[in-house]
């Protein structure tokens, strides 16, 4: 069985992630992935976002661990983000839902996640990378993948090459979405 979450830091590694790169994670959760990114950019920074006390409490605990000090942690929503990132970006992930072992009655909604992933395409410098991973087992992930694909669909081909990675014979499982913007 594939792991969602490894499948989609794989992609990244196409990205041309240097040691200073500036780097996102839009949906911070428990901290893996932005230490995951941390990881990347030891002379770089990251930006982290999630609107709960408990992710940025996870998150710095898990980084002060790991002895990472470049990290962002910002309290507030993915919708956000342009307010606090000011430079281009060479990657970023969004991992939607809700936060593990917490209410998940508090999750994602896809009204800021729409607008949170068209700031992060904007944001992207050339070459950088996108990586979305979606959890359609409930009502509003579903809507928010069903919106996100519609939108991604748009996206000229000339510029973007977005991907969207499904297992098929299991229409609630979790999916993945790439975006890169092509270097030219």
């Amino acid at each position: 069985m594939i792991k969602l979450l490894d499948f989609a830091k794989n992609f990244l590694k196409q990205a041309d992630i240097k040691p200073d790169s500036v780097l996102a994670d839009f949906t911070m959760g428990n901290g893996y992935d932005t230490l995951y990114l941390a990881s990347l950019v030891p002379n770089g920074k990251v930006y982290a976002f999630d609107i709960q006390t408990d992710a940025l409490i996870n998150t710095k605990a898990r980084l002060d661990k790991a002895g990472l000090k470049n990290v962002v942690l910002i309290k507030d929503s993915h919708e956000n983000a342009s307010r606090y990132i000011k430079e281009p970006i060479t990657a970023g992930m969004f991992n939607l839902g809700y936060l593990p072992g917490s209410d998940k009655s508090v999750h994602t909604m896809h009204e800021s996640t729409v607008k949170a992933v068209k700031e992060a395409i904007n944001m992207l410098k050339k070459g950088g990378y996108l990586v979305i991973c979606v959890y359609p087992g409930h009502d509003e992930g579903r809507l928010e993948g069903k919106l996100l694909l519609e939108m991604l669909s748009q996206y000229d081909k000339k510029d973007f090459c977005i991907t969207h990675f499904h297992i098929i014979n299991s229409p609630d499982a979790s999916f993945i979405i790439t975006i890169e913007k092509y270097n030219k």
